[in-house]
């Protein structure tokens, strides 16, 4: 089998050394953690064969593995050699079944992981626990000793589930009125709340684990025995959706692995996408930038929109959309900074205080305090996204009628208000100019949409409002000294989400404006391919890395005032920041390159996607 892999011409800063040791490392570089997923819940798996996230049911539930932000407290499912190795890993071709190789003096052996994906035709026909994770150790050549330890340890750490033995090589781990299936093709023993066995797998040898979750007790329970048939249709469904990509260009590996990172952040059910998998990885090691990004942000709705979209993923893109005109409609005509998969309201932000945090980042964050917040560029980024929706043959109900006109409405009531902006400081609320630009967005898309949808609106007053809206950003947003859009009327404060003026058709890319603002921004804000959010305070301790997704704006950015080659060459410098995998974090630590944030993160492959595809467009 081809396992997926980055071009060897492009290789990362960062030591892409193999994982060498008898175990894991206290806490490995989140850039050793690949994901798998059915696009309902997902895991995070260390290269050294450890399965150490795994929230239940969903995607903001109770996370039954959380050694990635406690190594004593939290739980995980270990497969590994018992002994030195190396190990190296892939994805089974364009797929999300992971494969990892471990390498000891004596032998080879491979471990694939994977969650079954099927169609709802064949789970009618092959049915499937409501939640499994599945993991093959299979030997390849020569004996090698493997350890398998699995510790469910529920609500971060603090149940010790009870565990029994139930015959066939089955472990029954409950707690509360939940409960966890293992199945095992092998006789694994109980040991101090967890399943413990050690075996030596010579080249032939399989074994087979695989572990059910459902919402109440008794847990669907796994079945071993259609194993093959359930991997080789996992691998399909993979196979299958990739192959409606429409994208391929020269970076079509980076392309298709950052689509199958979105698909496994997409929660099917309702066609929501979260932001990444994880909370509370941090943004400093050490520090307190510590988010819990495992909920749906309204702001990505339009670029994630327009990748899908452009990849030719139709039908996610039009669920995406179809999530946000039911999520938004709970809340109407107000739009909140996040919701859950759900479309409902978000916890209220609380502190694990009993985890150390990944490193000893503290404090560990469940629930996110920005449900509170004000952030007027929120109404143009969905107001834009529903405008893409449209023109791909969506439409709008009266309820999205009168969502779309009290969305405009509050627009027209609230833009000279200040808000809290885009990059979600814990400061008092600013005149942020890069918000007045998205304002400016969602009455232009107003306009649009009334063309063919009636609305609820004066468009007249419309018109007026957005062309205020212009003056202002002009008079005040834009420093002729610095040649520069700016932070904040009055300062020389950079910012690059104003990279987005010409993405967003404010202003064209040849205007000298833009690309005085480009040029700010690679002067101030650029280390190398990577670039800072802006310079100023946001009212939290500490510093932050790089956010990749600047970098991707630069890169479109770029290519939109005709720097073409400094474009490529700029995305190819930022693509070298993914792991050996292809998935990439929030933020990059300029100076090492470690990657640091939420991982993997989705407005970053959403990045990546878009100015791969925005590079098509200006070299064709």
């Amino acid at each position: 089998m081809r396992l997926f892999a980055r071009r060897p011409d492009r290789p990362g800063p960062v030591s892409r050394e193999t994982a060498v040791g008898v175990g894991q490392p206290t806490y490995p570089p989140i850039a050793d953690y690949g994901i798998i997923g059915d696009a309902r819940s997902s895991a995070l798996i260390s290269r050294s064969g450890s399965v150490d996230w795994w929230c239940l049911p969903n995607f903001d539930g109770d996370p039954v593995f959380a050694r990635l932000l406690d190594n004593r407290l939290g739980g995980f499912f270990a497969i590994r050699p018992n002994t030195r190795f190396d190990a190296s890993r892939g994805y089974v071709r364009e797929s999300n079944i992971l494969q990892t190789t471990f390498t000891t003096s004596d032998g080879v052996a491979r471990l694939t992981d994977f969650m079954p994906a099927l169609t709802e035709a064949q789970k009618r026909l092959y049915p499937v626990p409501f939640r499994e994770i599945v993991r093959r150790i299979q030997g390849v050549s020569g004996a090698v000793p493997i350890r398998i330890e699995v510790r469910v340890r529920p609500q971060f750490g603090s149940t010790t589930p009870l565990v029994r033995r139930i015959p066939a090589n089955r472990y029954a781990i409950s707690w509360g009125n939940q409960a966890i299936h293992l199945a095992s093709s092998h006789p694994l023993g109980i040991l101090e709340g967890s399943v413990i066995g050690e075996f030596t797998v010579h080249a032939g040898d399989r074994i087979d684990l695989a572990l059910a979750y459902s919402p109440e007790a008794p847990a669907d329970l796994p079945i071993l025995r259609n194993l093959d048939l359930i991997e080789s249709l996992t691998a399909r469904f993979w196979e299958s959706w990739t192959s409606q990509c429409r994208y391929q260009g020269p970076y079509r590996d980076s392309v298709i692995r950052s689509a199958l990172a979105l698909k496994l952040l997409t929660y099917a059910p309702s066609g929501a996408i979260v932001a990444a998998p994880t909370t509370s990885l941090p943004e400093q090691i050490g520090g307190s930038r510590n988010w819990d990004y495992r909920y749906c942000w309204p702001r990505d709705a339009a670029f994630t929109i327009r990748a899908l979209l452009r990849l030719g993923y139709t039908i996610e893109a039009h669920a995406f959309a179809e999530w946000l005109l039911y999520s938004t409609r709970i809340t109407d005509p107000v739009l909140k900074t996040l919701y859950d998969v759900y479309g409902g309201r978000t916890p209220r932000e609380r502190i694990i205080e009993s985890f150390e945090g990944y490193r000893g980042s503290r404090p560990v964050r469940v629930g996110n305090a920005a449900r509170r917040q004000f952030q007027l560029d929120v109404y143009g980024e969905v107001l834009d996204a529903l405008a893409l929706y449209r023109r791909a043959g969506g439409s709008f109900d009266r309820d999205g009628r009168k969502l779309i006109s009290g969305a405009a409405n509050i627009v027209l009531k609230n833009w000279l208000e200040p808000d809290d902006g885009i990059w979600e400081p814990r400061t008092p609320r600013q005149q942020n100019v890069h918000s007045k630009v998205l304002a400016w967005v969602a009455l232009e898309r107003t306009i649009e949409l009334s063309r063919s949808t009636p609305l609820y609106v004066d468009t007249t007053v419309v018109r007026e409002t957005k062309h205020a809206i212009r003056r202002w950003i002009i008079e005040n947003g834009y420093s002729p000294e610095l040649g520069s859009f700016v932070r904040r009327p009055g300062t020389r404060e950079l910012d690059a989400s104003l990279l987005v003026i010409p993405l967003v058709d404010f202003l064209p890319g040849d205007d000298a404006r833009v690309i005085g603002t480009v040029d700010a921004v690679r002067r101030h804000l650029a280390r190398g391919a990577l670039v800072l959010r802006h310079l100023g305070s946001d009212g939290l301790t500490g510093v932050e890395g790089t956010f990749l997704i600047c970098s991707f704006w630069l890169v479109e950015a770029l290519a939109r005032t005709g720097k073409i080659d400094a474009a490529i060459d700029l995305f190819e410098g930022v693509i070298r920041y993914s792991n050996d995998l292809g998935l990439m974090s929030e933020e990059v630590d300029p100076g090492s390159g470690e990657l640091l944030g939420n991982f993997p993160q989705g407005f970053s492959h959403i990045g990546l996607i878009n100015a791969a595809l925005t590079l098509a467009d200006y070299t064709r």
